[in-house]
């Protein structure tokens, strides 16, 4: 961006909503990004639910499988922005594996996210 024609050369950038960089050879780094800090409880809750939504590519999908796997990811990308799932997303989370039913019961990557997340919720 060029000035407002007062200055020979000069430049004038306003409200940028984000990063500029001027010349050549520049480099941004921003603090945005950065993961939250996690409590190991929730560190564990994000690896099961992980494995889980790897293990839930090789099943048959059914609706209940998709919804499962649609809470799974709200709640994996809320763990890595935050550092935390709350307590009205772990109950979903859970309603969704007992929905899913007999194909949870028999992956233990589905085990280990219902006993996370009761663990997080207190039972």
């Amino acid at each position: 961006m060029t000035g407002t024609g007062n200055t020979a050369g000069g430049i004038h950038v306003t409200n940028t909503g984000g990063n500029v960089t001027i010349g050549d050879h520049n480099t941004v780094t921003t603090g945005h990004g950065v993961p939250a800090a996690r409590d190991p409880q929730q560190e564990e809750l994000l690896q099961a639910i992980r494995r889980l939504r790897a293990d839930l590519g090789g099943v048959v999908p059914t609706e209940r499988t998709a919804a499962l796997d649609g809470e799974l990811s709200e709640a994996e990308e809320e763990i890595e922005s935050t550092g935390r799932a709350d307590a009205g997303r772990l109950t979903r989370v859970r309603r969704a594996l007992t929905d899913a039913g007999t194909v949870t019961g028999i992956l233990a990557s589905g085990v280990a996210v219902g006993q996370a997340a009761g663990a997080l919720l207190g039972g």
